[in-house]
């Protein structure tokens, strides 16, 4: 089915399709970075209040969640090159929107639009399915796969250093000319490809039932400590979220065209596979809270290093870029030794980055090392879940069977950051009249990141290996093998 694809066309359109996603999915990842220097200054530049101004980031991230899966099931239905160009519409309106801003709701909109354009990566990774000649897919989809990822990392020191020496407007309009640059590197470099679930009807009751769930679930998270954890607000979503997605999951089951299959998900290898995405989610984050925040604490605190936000974003841009380096070689592991193998090397690699860092936390480079073997990690898993996702349901339900792994990723960074906000509000020390999370705070959340990786590598050791015969040199070949058995 994949050769009748294939044939005809260019082979070296391939490398530009491989380019343009893997640059699509770092830019929606800088979108999300965008604002992390400008944080402090925001209610300054706003004319608002601290908690008005936190909805700048916390917008994003709730917009991005309900957007996602639902742009997954259009690339399924009305094509994925579509959606790829109608998600990189928002990214351009939204930049521009809060490049003109000089308030807070304006602001809040041109955030939201830009969370709109997330799902970019799911869509791209799907794409690689339909389009990339079999020897090159691992190493394709774990690219594309880590480009979030990759943008995270790049995408802080970059922020930083053009917030400092220029008008942070400037920010805003160069990333609408990057996302305008990615749009149309899509239209003339992204072949278009019959959609899989062409005929079948978009389920509009179950994306506003998964929308209000998520968002209630994703708003109680982000702002519960803020609100407090046994506020009635809090409370009041969490069981909004609760009783929401369980009538979802009823009506899921119930309904012919889902837009999440739930049978499929609850496949045990896709299962596991959005399990480990979670807890990985949440590993990855705890670093990327911590790291910052011990780079910029005053040195008279003893553990902090008295940072700029330029530097810290310095020290931790080589974690970004070993990223961008692994990600390829790791798709060579997977074609060698298969996704499950990656993964679980991957976690374990996230691991013991947290094992250096809690023994180099005294000092930037060494912080630097940790973060770089973090990154090596998640570049590893990042690239084998999609890889195990698409080898375990139809072409028809790629697009949306990917954008659920990614929604998984969120969910974890999302709850990775609530938990580390905890365990540092509540671990604090005060010196000079100011109150700073403790030494044995910052220390509790990188043994937290540690051991969430190694009960995620504890799930991906448990998740089926692949059912197919075919196990030569490219085990590739069992995603393939998988997703012909399973449209049959």
């Amino acid at each position: 089915m994949q050769d009748s694809v294939h044939a005809g066309r260019p082979p070296a359109r391939v490398g530009g399709v491989v380019a343009t996603l893997a640059l699509a999915g770092t830019t929606a990842a800088i979108m999300q970075t965008l604002v992390t220097p400008l944080i402090a200054d925001l209610p300054k530049i706003l004319n608002t209040s601290s908690s008005n101004a936190a909805w700048v980031v916390t917008v994003t991230l709730l917009v991005g969640a309900v957007c996602v899966p639902v742009s997954g099931r259009l690339g399924d239905l009305v094509g994925k090159r579509k959606m790829l160009l109608a998600c990189a519409v928002p990214l351009v309106a939204g930049s521009v929107v809060c490049a003109l801003s000089s308030a807070v709701v304006p602001m809040i909109i041109g955030r939201g639009l830009q969370g709109a354009g997330m799902g970019m990566v799911p869509l791209g990774i799907a794409l690689l399915r339909d389009v990339v000649p079999m020897e090159r897919l691992s190493t394709s989809i774990a690219l594309v796969s880590a480009s979030m990822g990759i943008g995270g990392g790049l995408g802080l020191p970059i922020a930083a250093a053009v917030a400092e020496f220029a008008s942070w407007r400037v920010l805003f309009w160069a990333s609408a000319v990057l996302a305008l640059a990615i749009a149309a590197m899509m239209w003339f470099l992204i072949p278009s490809v019959p959609p899989a679930a062409k005929g079948q009807r978009f389920d509009g009751v179950g994306a506003v039932g998964l929308a209000i769930g998520l968002v209630s679930f994703l708003l109680a998270l982000s702002k519960g400590g803020d609100w407090g954890w046994g506020s009635a607000t809090t409370i009041g979503l969490f069981a909004v979220a609760v009783v929401v997605l369980l009538a979802w999951g009823v009506w899921e089951l119930r309904t012919r065209e889902p837009i999440v299959d739930l049978r499929s998900t609850a496949r045990p290898r896709t299962l596991l596979t959005n399990l480990a995405s979670i807890f990985v989610g949440v590993g990855m984050y705890s670093a990327m809270l911590v790291v910052p925040q011990l780079l910029q604490f005053p040195e008279a605190t003893g553990y902090g290093l008295g940072q700029s936000m330029l530097a810290a974003g310095l020290w931790m841009a080589p974690g970004g870029v070993m990223m961008m380096i692994v990600s390829p070689l790791g798709g060579r592991l997977t074609n060698a030794r298969g996704p499950k193998f990656t993964l679980v090397s991957g976690i374990l690699v996230l691991a013991l980055g947290y094992g250096a860092m809690l023994a180099l936390m005294g000092t930037a480079w060494g912080l630097m090392l940790g973060l770089m073997i973090i990154n090596s990690g998640v570049g590893l898993a990042y690239g084998a879940m999609p890889a195990l996702i698409l080898g375990s349901v139809s072409a028809a339900e790629s697009a949306s069977a990917n954008a659920f792994n990614t929604l998984m990723r969120s969910l974890g960074t999302s709850i990775g950051a609530a938990a580390v906000g905890v365990v540092l509000a509540e671990m604090t020390t005060t010196m000079g009249g100011h109150t700073f999370a403790s030494e044995n705070g910052f220390r509790v959340a990188l043994l937290g990141g540690c051991g969430v990786a190694l009960v995620a590598a504890l799930i991906a050791a448990a998740i089926p290996a692949a059912r197919s015969a075919a196990r030569g040199k490219h085990a590739v070949a069992d995603v393939e093998a998988e997703r012909v058995e399973s449209v049959h």
